[in-house]
């Protein structure tokens, strides 16, 4: 019977809730997996979590829910931070659009474009520069390039599928978006409660992991590969050959909008003026924090890691919707009622994408060590069976199955990141006295919940963003999904053969990341074809 013994002592260790510590994580990625529904399966999941704090009384579960959890991190201080710079943010781009400030941008630099190559090029540099809102992104250039590229005869599904690669990608890559904040809180999140909580800041993490992010920089850079080779492969290849034999549309107008050219400081002076105010406030706040520790060098990374980027952010999305608004009524001459109006519907827009945030932060709590202790004990599991180097691929894989299956990236890094820190931490803290915050192995795991939640969201047809691409470019939304999931395997498929593998095995990071360039100018040397080519 001494098996047995052992085995009770794997599930439940002592002091701990054991394999139950599993549960409410596991029902709300299963729930989501199975409703599509993240919403109500967070919420299922916080509840299972606080009936088994509760040892099952249901009634006392319903309250701590509520008064414990819920209202908890929905009134913490950098959580209410975070809220207000994303619905600041939303409000901007609402003014911004309103006023006429990218559509302007769009305008003067659509005309550039006199090829198909120079039409694809076009769309992505467009997609680079609008990188502080994925939404704004799929919105603005699918409704605004299709008559351009139409009059190239570029394809719908061409167009959607650069719209899907350079709207998530570059918002989650960018320092001043409507996602850095929540990506900087889950990785907060999950770094609470570990023996580097007061060695490292989660800012810090999220700068350092961005070389890591494989999929996210190679999918980015595939879109002008496609372009400059002329090469295309699969369904996209048959779509680009039907739309490239088929005439030109009469009356096109190349993508000329109504916007004036004189609106564009409308969109570049607001966007500018949170990029400069956020850089001021980090700094400044990162030199205070360092006056009061004089053993830590005032370097550039110590300063911008020190410094209170919360509250950078806020005050600097602030500033900007102040700038748009103030445009907007004295250069675009809009009424007042339409400048709230907008700022409104904008702020709307990313309440769904809050309220996921508000809920995995709620049901990461619970999975902290003061409650359930979630990763500790996936960290006791995984301690002497699973090689940390294995960890970046095990991440960005389970990452890109749940975001695939759940359709939202943002549940996915709020589900996932709160348990992924801690257990890569444990994992690396049994091998070293002391784990270092610089260590490729937890900046790869960090960056594979990231990139991994990109990857599945690009590949899943219920993803919000998948969803409003596919719209915005007129194209058929099975036709979307079925000509981009190629070219997302591919470099998923590189990003775990030349990326996350050779991290993992000590490979340098700056090293690997041109062999990913090389193997997809490989591929579609190889495998793609040009559409003029029948």
């Amino acid at each position: 019977m001494a098996w047995l013994g052992q085995t009770w002592g794997v599930l439940f260790p002592p002091d701990s809730y054991g394999c139950l510590s599993l549960v409410p994580p596991l029902i709300a990625i299963t729930l989501a997996i199975a409703t599509h529904r993240v919403v109500a399966s967070l919420l299922a999941g916080i509840f299972a979590g606080t009936c088994i704090l509760a040892n099952g009384n249901p009634m006392i579960a319903i309250g701590t829910t509520c008064e414990t959890h819920l209202w908890t991190s929905l009134s913490d201080g950098d959580h209410l931070r975070v809220f207000i710079f994303t619905l600041l943010m939303g409000a901007m781009v609402g003014v911004m659009r309103q006023s006429g400030g990218m559509e302007a941008i769009v305008n003067g630099i659509a005309p550039l474009a006199r090829s198909r190559r120079g039409g694809q090029l076009t769309v992505w540099t467009l997609g680079l520069i609008i990188f502080f809102d994925d939404y704004a992104n799929s919105l603005l250039l699918g409704n605004t390039m299709r008559p351009l590229t139409d009059r190239l005869r570029i394809s719908r599904e061409k167009l959607a599928y650069l719209v899907d690669s350079t709207a998530a990608p570059v918002s989650g890559l960018a320092l001043v978006s409507t996602w850095v904040a929540g990506e900087i809180g889950y990785i907060e999140d999950g770094l609470a409660g570990t023996q580097l909580a007061g060695s490292a800041t989660a800012f810090e993490l999220f700068i350092a992991t961005i070389p890591y992010r494989f999929y996210v920089l190679w999918a980015l850079l595939l879109v002008p590969l496609v372009a400059i080779l002329g090469r295309d492969f699969g369904l996209m290849l048959v779509a680009e050959r039907r739309a490239f034999h088929q005439p030109s549309p009469p009356n096109s107008n190349g993508g000329t909008l109504a916007a004036g050219s004189s609106q564009w400081p409308n969109a570049v002076i607001p966007v500018l003026t949170v990029v400069l105010v956020t850089i001021i406030l980090i700094s400044a706040t990162g030199w205070y924090a360092l006056a009061t520790e004089p053993t830590i060098e005032p370097s550039l990374l110590n300063i911008f890691g020190n410094g209170n980027s919360y509250l950078s952010l806020v005050y600097g999305s602030l500033t900007g919707l102040l700038m748009a608004l103030l445009l907007g009524r004295w250069n675009a001459r809009i009424d007042l009622p339409s400048l709230k109006a907008a700022a409104s519907e904008g702020a709307i827009q990313v309440v769904p994408a809050l309220t996921i945030l508000w809920l995995a932060w709620a049901l990461s709590g619970i999975t902290k060590a003061d409650y359930l202790g979630t990763g500790e004990y996936l960290g006791h599991l995984l301690v002497g069976s699973v090689d940390a180097r294995w960890m970046p691929t095990i991440v960005f894989l389970l990452a890109s199955m749940v975001a695939f299956s759940t359709g939202t990236s943002w549940g996915t890094m709020g589900i996932l990141m709160p348990l992924v820190v801690p257990t890569t931490i444990q994992l690396l803290g049994a091998n070293q006295m002391q784990v270092s915050p610089h260590d490729p192995l937890l900046i790869g795991s960090i960056a594979g919940v990231l990139a991994g939640a990109i990857f599945g969201d690009h590949c899943s047809p219920i993803s919000d963003t998948t969803v409003l691409s596919s719209q915005a470019s007129g194209c058929d939304h099975v036709a979307h999904v079925r000509t981009q999931m190629p070219y997302a395997l591919l470099v998923a498929g590189i990003s775990v053969v030349c990326g996350t593998i050779p991290i993992g095995f000590g490979a340098s990071v700056w090293f690997v990341l041109p062999i990913g360039v090389a193997a997809m100018v490989a591929w579609l040397s190889v495998v793609g074809s040009r559409c003029e080519l029948e």
